[in-house]
């Protein structure tokens, strides 16, 4: 019912404003403006009716998006353009001009409006339906956000603009001055016109030129800084996200996404918005200066310009369509001569050899029948191209010609405008090329803003930092499960504790929950119903680079950076003194390894570490960690790449003396374990047993079992090395 009664509404708005216009009929101080008059009207009901669309509630939704929009502007300005379109070839339009304000013409209106939406229905769907938004919302939104970035240099932007408008009006002097030469050729008078005309040409021309370097100088210096801004901006926030979101996303995807991703929209902003911006401004000008030359060539021109739209694009379908299939074929091809190789051996068996010849054959033949095609649709396409253009030329020829007998247009007048048209239809073609390169620059920014706009998906960091910290640990029956794999349980009711200056080993068979123990420690993964408490509180309560500070954690396999060692062992404390360093590399058992390189603590460890050994790496791993001078301290399997003589030796340095820190040793080596205040037995994700390793040995459970099996396979693999 609402629908009706604003479409009610709408009528009898419009009955009105035309009902005004009619009553203006018989004023003879409208005769001489019987365009503006008709132009007038049009635009009051446009504006009239957009505003009952906006202001009225029940109006429908479709009429308050851009195809409500369309079809107003269709409903109300289609009679004013069928007009002017007549009188730019020269019909009668006297008649016309005062008769869109009967009912009659009403009728028409409403008729065309309704013709026009059907037709848009039928070739262009979803316009009267619910439209799917959220894509076109999401590339106005990126747009937004881009020309957030540029909002700081909007002064270097505004100088760009003030040069294109230079640069583009210095573009207009070789078709202006070229037919004002003719004119004066044909007049034989002015005899001193040329040269100035030649020199002032240069002139403009040049300094077009010169605009147009500082232009690109500017805005592509502009565009490097909007660039580094994006891309560090994109680093760090997928450096705040959580473990998990590294669990699920490759190293690949990721670096892609802030390196190539970034690089291309930057590029494609860079290289194709530019040229947009250049083009569309030249656009302005070059229909600007013809419509100073000749209105009704103007007009004539922007109605043969759908013509040469149009009838490419059906041939160009064509030729697309044989291209894909050509492309299939191919790939058939190719798919055959793959199967053959990667089956050579059952082919040869079976003496296939010409049977797969012939049938690779059979899908060569194929691909060159549809080249064929497809070279004959090319040759459509380039052909209707290329007579669409010329036929325009030669109607604006013939039409000008017409002009210039006349006397409406000189014959100079018709020579630039010819020129004009040959840039402007370049700068239309180059507006529909680049137009949608840009949205696809704009598209591509939408899955980098995704990373920028994504909250890390932890609990809110805590605010204690207190400033000692004892580093007693408590796990009270923690159960946990990994966020990609939910139903899997990797901790069962797990409860321990961690007492300052003690050394606890963790032990067990793979897959047993140790690690799992030592990513809840560091928080990577925060659960809400996860009890673990540091010093009498939660560990969510604890500030996160606090908690970082305070834990070290070396593994098994450690990463070092393509730097320096000093940078290196630095990495754990930036501001520490080259006396720090020293102190942590000997406790490490690393300084007279380091020190024997030829360029010490400067030497390259190179990517991942490749320049060093596996010992050497995990004690400059340890030593990157003792810097710190933590509070806890979590060796993982960090000595495994010891031999005996430097692992027993980092184990008197750090297990036999704690120095008051708590440790935590994750290791199935009895050498290590021996030296433990306390072993704690995992498997399966529970805790099996408790106890200092030789009363464990006694009960001769589960634990002592496992003793034994390590020592079994210790001695069988000792015994295949030998």
């Amino acid at each position: 019912m609402a629908a009706y009664l604003s479409f009610f509404l709408f009528l009898c708005v419009d009955v009105c404003v035309v009902t005004l216009f009619g009553a203006t009929r018989p004023s003879p101080l409208l005769v001489p403006y019987s365009f503006t008059t008709l132009w007038a009207g049009g635009l009051l009901r446009f504006i009239a009716l957009l505003l009952v669309t906006f202001l009225y509630p029940s109006s429908p939704a479709w009429m308050r998006c851009a195809s409500g929009v369309q079809t107003l502007a269709v409903h109300t300005l289609v009679y004013p353009v069928y007009v002017t379109l007549r009188w730019a070839v020269g019909w009668s339009t006297l008649e016309l001009t005062w008769g869109w304000h009967t009912w009659q013409g009403l009728i028409q209106s409403y008729a065309v409006s309704a013709l026009s939406l059907l037709l848009w229905e039928r070739y262009v769907p979803s316009v009267l339906t619910k439209k799917k938004v959220e894509p076109k919302q999401k590339s106005q939104a990126s747009l937004q956000r881009l020309l957030g970035y540029m909002k700081p240099y909007r002064g270097r932007f505004t100088a760009v603009l003030l040069f294109v408008v230079a640069s583009s009006l210095g573009e207009m002097a070789i078709p202006h001055y070229t037919g004002k030469i003719t004119d004066w050729i044909v007049k034989e008078d002015e005899p001193d016109a040329f040269a100035n005309a030649i020199k002032i040409m240069s002139v403009l021309t040049i300094m077009s030129a010169v605009f147009e370097f500082v232009c690109d100088l500017i805005y592509n210096t502009t565009m490097s800084l909007i660039h580094t801004a994006i891309q560090s901006q994109v680093f760090e926030c997928v450096l705040k996200q959580e473990i998990a979101f590294f669990d699920k996303a490759s190293s690949g995807e990721l670096v892609s996404r802030i390196t190539k991703d970034t690089n291309d929209m930057s590029e494609s902003l860079s290289e194709e918005l530019s040229l947009l911006m250049w083009y569309t401004m030249r656009l302005i000008f070059l229909y600007g200066s013809m419509l100073l030359l000749s209105v009704r060539l103007s007009l004539f021109t922007i109605l043969g310009l759908p013509v040469i739209w149009i009838v490419p694009e059906f041939s160009g379908k064509f030729y697309q369509t044989h291209a894909v299939k050509v492309q299939e074929s191919l790939a058939k091809s190719n798919s055959v001569a793959t199967e053959t190789f990667s089956s050579i051996k059952t082919v040869k068996s079976f003496a296939n050899e010409d049977g797969e010849s012939e049938r690779y054959k059979k899908c060569l033949e194929d691909t060159y029948s549809l080249n064929k095609v497809e070279a004959a649709g090319y040759a459509a396409s380039t052909w209707t191209n290329s007579m669409s253009s010329l036929a325009l030329k030669v109607s604006i020829l013939y039409y000008g010609g017409q002009l210039v007998a006349g006397n409406t247009v000189s014959s100079g007048d018709l020579v630039s405008f010819v020129l004009f048209e040959l840039q402007f239809s370049h700068a239309v073609e180059a507006m529909m090329s680049y137009y949608p390169r840009v949205k696809k620059a704009v598209g591509a920014s939408e899955k980098i803003f995704e990373y920028v706009d994504r909250k890390p998906d932890v609990p809110p960091e805590g605010s204690l930092a207190p400033k000692t910290l004892r580093g007693h640990v408590r796990f009270n029956n923690v159960t946990f499960a990994y966020p990609s794999r939910p139903n899997e349980r990797v901790l069962d009711g797990v409860s321990l504790e961690l007492k300052p200056g003690e050394v606890t080993a963790l032990v067990g068979p793979a897959d047993a929950g140790k690690s799992t123990i030592v990513r809840l420690l560091e928080r990577f993964y925060q659960p809400p119903d996860v009890k673990i408490l540091l010093d009498d509180h939660p560990l969510n309560d604890y500030k996160d680079q606090y908690l970082h500070e305070k834990i070290s954690v070396v593994s098994q396999e450690p990463v070092l950076f393509a730097r320096s060692m000093r940078e290196n062992i630095k990495y754990g404390k930036t501001d520490a003194t080259d006396e720090e360093m020293y102190e942590a590399a000997k406790q490490a058992f690393a300084h007279k390894f380091i020190s024997d390189f030829p360029h010490g603590y400067d030497t390259n460890a190179g990517e991942k570490g490749d320049e060093v050994s596996g010992g050497q790496k995990q004690r400059i791993a340890i030593a990157r960690a003792l810097i710190r001078k933590p509070q806890i301290l979590i060796l993982d399997d960090a000595t495994s790449d010891l031999d005996a003589e430097s692992e027993h030796m980092v184990h008197q340095a750090l297990l036999t003396n704690p120095n008051g820190r708590t440790v935590l040793l994750i290791t199935n080596k009895m050498s290590g374990v021996e030296l433990a205040n306390k072993v704690v037995f995992l498997r399966g994700g529970k805790v099996v047993e408790q106890g200092t390793h030789d009363s464990l040995q006694k009960n001769n459970g589960p634990y002592a079992e496992f003793v034994r099996l390590q020592n079994t396979s210790f001695h069988r693999n000792a015994q295949e090395n030998n």
